[in-house]
This record gives C-alpha cells, structure tokens and sequence, in this order.
C-alpha cells in the first residue's frame, strides 16, 4: 500500500507540473524544487473542502485528499485560528496557496544559492521547503504567528531533512537576528508594509508581498530596497491571501456601524454600485488605493420596499457610511444615505473618476513606496502620487 501511495503521489505530482508548465508558471529550479520537495509531505493529514470547509482526513478519503493537494487551487489547513468551532461558523485561518501562485511568487523574488532569505507565514512550511532547496536551508528563516502551526512546520521540514529556522512569533516584526536578508516574501496579504521588514532587508534586496486594502484582496507588491531605508517597487495582479492577523478588522455593519439614533442624509447617484464592486478587479484595486479606510459589502433584498438590493460603505473605525439602493431595473439612478463627518459615496465617485479619467489603469501600472515617514501608492512613477480621499 506504501509503494502505492508513493507512486500516486509521483504521478500528481507529475501532472500537477506538467500542467503548470504549459500555462507557464514554473521555471526550471523551482520546477526542480517541487519535485525534490514534494507538496504532499507538507499538507497536513486533515484538510478542509467546500464552502463548508467540511474536515476530509488522509486515513478516512486518500483519493479525495490528494486530489486537494495537488490541485492547482488553495486547500485550507486550519479554521478558526485552530479553536473547535463546534455547530458554530466556520472560516479558513490557514491555507496552502495554489502551486501556481506559489511558483510565480518564488520566480519573481529571484532567489539565487546563498541568498538569505525571511519568509513571513510558514504555514504548513512547503514554500520554506522550496525556498531550502533553491537558496540552502541554512540561509531560510521563517516565521509563523500560529505557535502549533510553527511546530508542525518545523518538525516537517526536519523529517525532509531541511534545517530552515523556524520562528514562532508576529511577521510584522520580522526576525532582527538573523538580518540582513537579501530577500524577504510573505505569504499573507498586507494592508500597510511593515517598517521592520524594509529595515531587516539589504539594499538592492527585494520584498515581495501580497496586498489588500480594506475594499478588495487583490495584488502582488514587489518592492526594492533603497540605500536611504526606504524601499519602492510595481504592483502586479493576480493573488488573494488571507490577511496577516494583526491588520485584520473584524466589522458587521448591523453590529458595528449603523445605529438606529443615525439620520442619515439622501441624494441619488449614476453611478451603478456594482461599478466599484463587481467584476472588474482594476476598477476595485484602485478603489482600495484611494479609499485606504473603507470596505463595502451587500445586502440582497433588504426588507425595504421598492429595493431589490443594498451596497452598504462604511469607514474601519465605524464612524461613517453609505448605503446604497438599488430598485432592480438596469438603467435609472440608485437612491444614497450618507451618515458621519464624511460622504463616502461622493469620496467613491470621486475615486471612481479619477481612475476612468487616467485610462482605467490595472494594477501592473501602479506601485507603492515606502519611506522613513511613511507609504504612499503611486500610478506609472513614484513622482505621481495617487490621490487619497478622506
């Protein structure tokens, strides 16, 4: 049974790669690196499927397991910070990253034998796996904020043989002993780029990040490192991670925001909500640049007559917001009621002109740049701010 599972495993492997390969995500060392560091040796023993996140154990399902696990798509790890949710809800805190996304991000920090490099977000410890092999696990050191995902991570990478450093602790701090580091990737998303890693990395070294904003999970941010402590570098497009714990926000509107003593002010807008939040992930992306403090979601036939469904848009600190109207027709203006000291529907139209007048920019056309004092995004150069409402 051993040799058969083994033998499973090569040829999804091999397939998995196979077609990685032909949409051209894997370059030659890493495609090396997958196979001398097998994904399935880092998966743990149960997995989480569905958008029931219903457990599916190795012993109990191995066809359905190693499907998960080679797959070219995340499988979740762990849900609720690894706290027994019982009959209550529950949602994915840990996940493997899709292989493709994976190999792309490793491709692009451009890691070479002998780099140094700080991984954020160990995880189940596969990318510090492949990050070993590629630059010598003398030289990887990763850090997990999970304490019980560290030891795993640590005591997987021994059992391959891989001596990376495992660090139980907060990646926003990075880990100062073991800098400078030549490369730093994280493999969660970031809403601010924290000032440690820019100061732990050399100059001339690159940090390759995920990024959200409030308004969408959306980007990839590859930034340099400069020789004054700052650190710049272009967005790219295409990857959603879970957020690091510490920059999470945790807000409902009914719960959080809106209060029945609130009286807000009505107007009616053009501007169709699902403009700002529907498909066209350019279109939000830049929303997120300039809207840096507000989030939205939706409400689908609110009990209010003559609405067939709400945009709600409110500030993180709860302190103003939006809600939006729509009466189900396709043409016609959407009704607003704007409450607090800002009008963020007139902020979002404003950020939604801004971004067509510019050409309906993408992502790969903007960048961030962080400096002693702080960050700001920027559209095609570093001397052309973007533009922050509120």
């Amino acid at each position: 049974m051993a040799a058969d599972s083994a033998a499973s495993e090569r040829i999804a492997n091999r397939d998995l790669l196979r077609a990685l390969k032909q949409e051209g995500y894997v370059a030659p060392e890493w495609e090396h690196a997958a196979w001398a560091v097998p994904r399935s040796a880092y998966v743990p023993d149960r997995v989480y499927l569905g958008d029931a996140l219903e457990p599916c154990d190795r012993a109990d399902a191995p066809d359905t397991w190693l499907q998960a696990v080679y797959a070219n798509d995340s499988v979740v790890t762990q849900i609720n910070d690894g706290e027994d949710p019982g009959a209550g809800e529950r949602w994915a805190s840990s996940s493997a990253s899709a292989p493709s996304i994976v190999l792309r991000m490793l491709h692009m920090l451009d890691v070479h034998d002998g780099h140094r490099v700080l991984e954020i977000g160990t995880g189940t410890g596969w990318n510090a796996g492949l990050l070993s092999y590629v630059a010598g696990a003398e030289n990887v050191t990763t850090v997990e904020v999970d304490q019980a995902l560290a030891s795993r991570a640590r005591d997987r990478l021994r059992k391959e043989g891989l001596s990376a450093e495992v660090i139980a602790g907060d990646g926003a701090e990075g880990h100062a002993a073991n800098a400078p580091y030549d490369r730093l990737v994280a493999t969660c998303s970031v809403r601010s780029v924290p000032r440690q890693w820019v100061d732990q990395v050399k100059p001339g070294g690159v940090i390759l990040t995920p990024w959200e904003s409030p308004w969408v999970c959306y980007g990839l941010l590859r930034m340099t490192v400069d020789d004054t402590g700052g650190a710049s570098g272009p967005f790219s497009p295409h990857s959603a991670f879970m957020l690091m714990r510490n920059q999470r926000t945790d807000l409902r509107v009914y719960r959080d925001v809106v209060r029945d003593d609130h009286r807000p002010a009505g107007s009616t807008t053009d501007l169709p909500p699902w403009m700002v939040t529907g498909e066209d992930l350019a279109a939000q992306f830049a929303m997120g640049l300039q809207l840096r403090d507000v989030w939205w979601t939706w409400h689908d036939n609110p009990d209010v007559d003559g609405v067939a469904a709400r945009l709600w848009v409110a500030t993180t600190d709860a302190t103003s917001w939006a809600a939006v109207d729509w009466d189900g027709q396709p043409d016609g203006r959407c009704a607003v009621w704007q409450h607090g000291p800002r009008q963020l529907w007139n902020e979002v139209e404003a950020a939604y002109s801004w971004w067509s007048l510019h050409g309906r920019p993408g992502p790969e056309r903007f960048g961030l740049t962080v400096t002693a004092t702080g960050e700001y995004p920027w559209l095609d150069i570093p001397d052309h701010p973007v533009p922050a409402l509120g």
